[in-house]
């Protein structure tokens, strides 16, 4: 069960199919993210790029946050088409979303966002070329963010842009900004 933490559809609830092949960032983390995020953004000045987006997650609690442009990719065809029945559902007309692989996305994407979010698979591997075609790409504005998930055994420090990092449990978001 998905629930929208705050904005316009504070404490809805969602339930996504088990079928799914997602893993939703659980509230806590989710709740001690957006925090951090409050204190960086007016989310209703800001384009969004939601990575791996599964269950539509974040794009949800960013569309209920006033946030006028978000882009959700997944490569999965039902994930895509659950967010866009719960989008079109909840009147989140601020998310668009579409199927692709988020590397080849990346390569042929020409917007540049205030934040991107990226939430691969524990077992993902391409971290660091992730993070290069980001900025090899120039995707994120001048203030621009980005924050990866991961499992909290792996770590990120390393990559270039690396900013820092907070650990929820079993996940990490790591940060990186200019």
């Amino acid at each position: 069960m998905i629930r929208i933490i705050s904005g316009s559809h504070k404490g809805r609830r969602i339930a996504a199919p088990k079928t799914l092949p997602t893993r939703p960032t659980t509230d806590m983390a989710k709740e001690s993210l957006f925090n951090i995020l409050n204190n960086q953004f007016y989310f209703d000045e800001i384009t969004a790029l939601d990575l791996c987006s599964g269950t539509g997650n974040i794009s949800y609690e960013l569309a209920s946050r006033g946030c006028p442009n978000i882009t959700a990719i997944d490569a999965d065809r039902q994930c895509v088409r659950f967010i866009n029945e719960t989008a079109e559902k909840l009147e989140l007309n601020s998310i668009s979303v579409f199927q692709a692989e988020v590397m080849a996305y990346l390569k042929s994407c020409k917007q540049q966002f205030d934040l991107i979010f990226a939430d691969p698979p524990f077992d993902y591997e391409s971290y660091e070329e992730l993070v290069a075609l980001i900025w090899e790409q120039k995707l994120l504005t001048d203030e621009g963010l980005l924050v990866v998930e991961h499992i909290s055994s792996s770590s990120l420090e390393e990559l270039p842009h690396f900013s820092h990092s907070r650990r929820y449990g079993n996940i990490t978001f790591s940060f990186f900004e200019e």
